[in-house]
Protein backbone atom coordinates (compact mmCIF):
# COMPACT_ATOMS: atom_id res chain seq x y z
CA UNK A 1 0.00 0.00 0.00
CA UNK A 2 0.79 3.49 -0.84
CA UNK A 3 1.75 5.80 2.00
CA UNK A 4 0.66 8.96 2.46
CA UNK A 5 2.56 12.37 3.13
CA UNK A 6 5.10 12.39 6.37
CA UNK A 7 4.05 14.52 9.25
CA UNK A 8 7.83 16.30 8.35
CA UNK A 9 6.29 16.73 4.92
CA UNK A 10 3.46 17.89 5.75
CA UNK A 11 4.55 20.78 7.89
CA UNK A 12 6.58 21.64 5.35
CA UNK A 13 4.20 22.10 3.52
CA UNK A 14 2.39 24.48 5.90
CA UNK A 15 5.75 26.13 6.23
CA UNK A 16 5.81 27.13 2.45
CA UNK A 17 2.58 28.09 2.43
CA UNK A 18 3.05 30.54 5.77
CA UNK A 19 6.09 31.85 4.63
CA UNK A 20 4.27 32.96 1.28
CA UNK A 21 1.54 34.91 2.92
CA UNK A 22 4.01 36.23 5.03
CA UNK A 23 5.81 37.42 1.98
CA UNK A 24 2.30 39.12 0.71
CA UNK A 25 1.54 40.64 4.02
CA UNK A 26 5.58 42.19 4.58
CA UNK A 27 5.14 44.27 1.17
CA UNK A 28 1.43 44.93 1.64
CA UNK A 29 2.50 46.85 4.74
CA UNK A 30 5.71 48.08 3.21
CA UNK A 31 3.72 49.85 0.31
CA UNK A 32 1.01 51.08 3.02
CA UNK A 33 3.92 52.71 5.17
CA UNK A 34 5.14 54.45 2.03
CA UNK A 35 1.82 55.23 0.78
CA UNK A 36 1.24 57.32 4.03
CA UNK A 37 3.19 57.99 7.36
CA UNK A 38 4.83 54.89 9.53
CA UNK A 39 2.29 54.91 12.52
CA UNK A 40 -0.92 52.99 12.25
CA UNK A 41 -2.54 55.04 14.34
CA UNK A 42 -2.42 57.99 11.48
CA UNK A 43 -2.41 55.57 8.39
CA UNK A 44 -5.75 53.85 8.38
CA UNK A 45 -4.70 51.33 5.12
CA UNK A 46 -1.02 50.64 7.39
CA UNK A 47 -3.32 49.81 10.55
CA UNK A 48 -5.88 47.51 8.53
CA UNK A 49 -2.74 46.06 6.81
CA UNK A 50 -1.00 45.26 10.34
CA UNK A 51 -3.95 43.77 11.84
CA UNK A 52 -4.37 41.19 8.79
CA UNK A 53 -0.77 40.54 9.67
CA UNK A 54 -1.18 40.17 13.32
CA UNK A 55 -4.66 38.08 12.11
CA UNK A 56 -2.30 35.81 10.35
CA UNK A 57 0.46 35.41 13.28
CA UNK A 58 3.28 37.66 12.31
CA UNK A 59 5.28 38.48 14.66
CA UNK A 60 5.43 42.35 16.08
CA UNK A 61 9.62 42.35 15.49
CA UNK A 62 8.94 41.44 11.40
CA UNK A 63 5.63 44.21 11.03
CA UNK A 64 7.87 46.63 12.43
CA UNK A 65 10.99 45.49 10.04
CA UNK A 66 8.27 45.58 7.13
CA UNK A 67 7.47 49.19 8.37
CA UNK A 68 10.74 50.60 8.38
CA UNK A 69 11.64 49.23 5.17
CA UNK A 70 8.25 51.22 3.77
CA UNK A 71 9.83 54.82 5.37
CA UNK A 72 13.07 53.69 3.74
CA UNK A 73 14.81 53.12 7.03
CA UNK A 74 15.45 49.88 5.73
CA UNK A 75 15.53 49.78 2.10
CA UNK A 76 12.58 48.98 0.61
CA UNK A 77 11.79 52.32 -1.27
CA UNK A 78 11.44 50.66 -4.60
CA UNK A 79 8.34 48.77 -4.10
CA UNK A 80 5.25 49.58 -5.98
CA UNK A 81 1.80 48.84 -6.01
CA UNK A 82 0.53 47.98 -9.73
CA UNK A 83 -2.89 46.60 -11.04
CA UNK A 84 -3.56 44.59 -14.07
CA UNK A 85 -6.88 43.85 -15.86
CA UNK A 86 -7.61 40.63 -17.49
CA UNK A 87 -9.68 38.13 -18.86
CA UNK A 88 -9.85 34.44 -17.28
CA UNK A 89 -11.94 31.47 -19.08
CA UNK A 90 -15.36 31.87 -20.06
CA UNK A 91 -14.29 35.34 -20.43
CA UNK A 92 -14.47 36.16 -16.52
CA UNK A 93 -12.77 39.74 -15.69
CA UNK A 94 -10.65 39.87 -13.13
CA UNK A 95 -8.40 42.75 -11.43
CA UNK A 96 -4.78 41.28 -9.87
CA UNK A 97 -3.49 44.12 -7.59
CA UNK A 98 0.19 43.57 -6.94
CA UNK A 99 3.06 44.81 -4.46
CA UNK A 100 6.32 44.36 -6.25
CA UNK A 101 9.76 45.84 -6.69
CA UNK A 102 10.28 44.58 -10.55
CA UNK A 103 7.25 45.90 -12.77
CA UNK A 104 8.74 43.96 -15.64
CA UNK A 105 8.91 40.44 -13.97
CA UNK A 106 5.88 40.67 -12.46
CA UNK A 107 3.80 41.51 -15.44
CA UNK A 108 5.50 38.91 -17.16
CA UNK A 109 4.66 36.54 -14.77
CA UNK A 110 0.99 37.57 -14.68
CA UNK A 111 0.58 37.51 -18.48
CA UNK A 112 2.23 33.64 -18.36
CA UNK A 113 -0.53 32.53 -15.51
CA UNK A 114 -3.21 34.28 -18.01
CA UNK A 115 -2.68 32.64 -20.95
CA UNK A 116 -1.39 29.54 -19.33
CA UNK A 117 -4.97 29.13 -18.49
CA UNK A 118 -6.97 30.50 -21.13
CA UNK A 119 -6.84 34.07 -20.12
CA UNK A 120 -5.61 36.85 -21.13
CA UNK A 121 -3.72 40.30 -19.99
CA UNK A 122 -5.86 43.39 -20.70
CA UNK A 123 -5.53 47.34 -21.10
CA UNK A 124 -5.98 49.50 -18.37
CA UNK A 125 -9.58 50.76 -17.39
CA UNK A 126 -11.20 47.58 -19.43
CA UNK A 127 -12.74 45.80 -16.61
CA UNK A 128 -12.60 47.81 -13.96
CA UNK A 129 -16.13 49.74 -14.50
CA UNK A 130 -17.31 46.22 -13.69
CA UNK A 131 -16.31 46.42 -10.13
CA UNK A 132 -16.88 49.19 -7.08
CA UNK A 133 -14.85 49.89 -4.74
CA UNK A 134 -16.31 49.06 -1.16
CA UNK A 135 -15.77 47.89 2.61
CA UNK A 136 -16.55 44.64 2.83
CA UNK A 137 -16.53 42.04 6.18
CA UNK A 138 -17.87 38.63 5.87
CA UNK A 139 -19.35 36.79 8.48
CA UNK A 140 -19.62 33.08 9.04
CA UNK A 141 -23.07 32.62 10.00
CA UNK A 142 -24.18 29.16 8.48
CA UNK A 143 -27.61 29.74 8.16
CA UNK A 144 -27.90 30.89 12.19
CA UNK A 145 -30.97 32.70 11.90
CA UNK A 146 -30.61 34.78 15.14
CA UNK A 147 -27.05 34.86 13.82
CA UNK A 148 -27.83 36.34 10.97
CA UNK A 149 -29.95 38.79 12.77
CA UNK A 150 -27.32 39.91 15.08
CA UNK A 151 -25.04 41.00 12.05
CA UNK A 152 -27.95 42.62 10.10
CA UNK A 153 -29.12 44.70 13.27
CA UNK A 154 -25.52 45.94 14.26
CA UNK A 155 -24.34 46.81 10.97
CA UNK A 156 -27.04 48.85 9.79
CA UNK A 157 -26.98 50.29 13.61
CA UNK A 158 -23.32 50.96 12.57
CA UNK A 159 -24.41 52.92 9.23
CA UNK A 160 -23.47 49.89 6.92
CA UNK A 161 -25.20 50.45 3.18
CA UNK A 162 -26.40 46.72 2.58
CA UNK A 163 -26.21 43.38 4.58
CA UNK A 164 -26.03 39.99 1.83
CA UNK A 165 -26.63 36.67 2.54
CA UNK A 166 -24.00 35.07 -0.10
CA UNK A 167 -23.24 30.72 0.30
CA UNK A 168 -24.36 30.70 4.50
CA UNK A 169 -21.84 33.86 4.83
CA UNK A 170 -23.74 37.56 6.00
CA UNK A 171 -21.94 40.12 4.07
CA UNK A 172 -21.37 43.70 5.19
CA UNK A 173 -21.09 46.19 2.62
CA UNK A 174 -19.90 49.91 3.43
CA UNK A 175 -18.63 52.93 1.70
CA UNK A 176 -14.59 52.84 2.06
CA UNK A 177 -14.68 55.84 4.09
CA UNK A 178 -17.21 54.72 6.74
CA UNK A 179 -15.42 51.06 6.54
CA UNK A 180 -13.33 51.37 10.23
CA UNK A 181 -16.34 53.22 11.87
CA UNK A 182 -18.39 49.69 10.45
CA UNK A 183 -15.54 47.39 11.45
CA UNK A 184 -15.02 48.83 14.98
CA UNK A 185 -18.91 49.14 15.75
CA UNK A 186 -19.61 45.51 14.62
CA UNK A 187 -16.54 44.60 17.05
CA UNK A 188 -18.12 46.41 20.00
CA UNK A 189 -20.99 44.15 19.38
CA UNK A 190 -19.27 40.99 19.77
CA UNK A 191 -19.05 40.59 15.89
CA UNK A 192 -15.15 38.97 14.69
CA UNK A 193 -15.26 38.87 10.56
CA UNK A 194 -13.63 35.90 9.24
CA UNK A 195 -12.39 38.85 6.82
CA UNK A 196 -13.00 42.06 6.85
CA UNK A 197 -11.34 44.88 4.11
CA UNK A 198 -11.47 47.41 1.36
CA UNK A 199 -12.26 45.56 -2.02
CA UNK A 200 -12.97 45.87 -5.52
CA UNK A 201 -16.41 43.90 -5.40
CA UNK A 202 -18.16 43.24 -8.80
CA UNK A 203 -21.20 44.70 -9.71
CA UNK A 204 -22.46 41.41 -11.44
CA UNK A 205 -21.57 38.40 -10.80
CA UNK A 206 -21.06 35.92 -13.96
CA UNK A 207 -22.36 32.28 -13.86
CA UNK A 208 -19.02 29.81 -15.22
CA UNK A 209 -20.00 27.09 -17.65
CA UNK A 210 -19.19 23.88 -16.31
CA UNK A 211 -16.41 23.00 -18.67
CA UNK A 212 -14.70 26.44 -17.81
CA UNK A 213 -14.42 25.80 -13.89
CA UNK A 214 -11.43 23.76 -13.46
CA UNK A 215 -9.05 26.25 -15.95
CA UNK A 216 -10.59 28.92 -13.92
CA UNK A 217 -9.73 27.37 -10.72
CA UNK A 218 -6.64 26.63 -11.99
CA UNK A 219 -5.54 30.19 -12.99
CA UNK A 220 -7.00 31.78 -9.21
CA UNK A 221 -4.91 29.57 -7.50
CA UNK A 222 -2.02 30.04 -9.83
CA UNK A 223 -2.26 34.02 -9.33
CA UNK A 224 -2.21 33.53 -5.83
CA UNK A 225 1.09 31.69 -5.82
CA UNK A 226 2.54 34.55 -7.22
CA UNK A 227 4.63 36.35 -4.39
CA UNK A 228 3.75 39.94 -6.53
CA UNK A 229 -0.16 39.33 -6.35
CA UNK A 230 -1.82 40.37 -3.01
CA UNK A 231 -5.15 40.40 -4.07
CA UNK A 232 -7.20 38.80 -6.80
CA UNK A 233 -10.64 39.96 -7.39
CA UNK A 234 -13.16 38.45 -10.20
CA UNK A 235 -17.17 38.19 -11.02
CA UNK A 236 -17.53 34.55 -11.39
CA UNK A 237 -20.20 33.14 -9.46
CA UNK A 238 -18.20 30.33 -8.37
CA UNK A 239 -20.39 27.58 -6.11
CA UNK A 240 -20.01 27.27 -2.07
CA UNK A 241 -16.46 25.93 -1.62
CA UNK A 242 -15.23 26.29 -4.79
CA UNK A 243 -11.37 28.47 -5.54
CA UNK A 244 -12.35 32.42 -4.65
Amino acid sequence: MGRGPSIEGRKNAEDAKRAKVFTKLIREITVATRAGVADPGGNPRLRAAVDKALSANMTRDTIERAIKRGSGVDGGADMQELRYEGYGPAGIALIIECFTDNPTRTVADVRHALTRHGGNLGTSGSVAFQFSRCGELVFATAGDVAAEEKVLEAALEAGADDVLNEHGESVVLCSPENFETVQQALLDAGLDAAHAGVVMRPNNRIAVPADALEPLGELLERLDALDDVSEVYHNADLPAGAAE
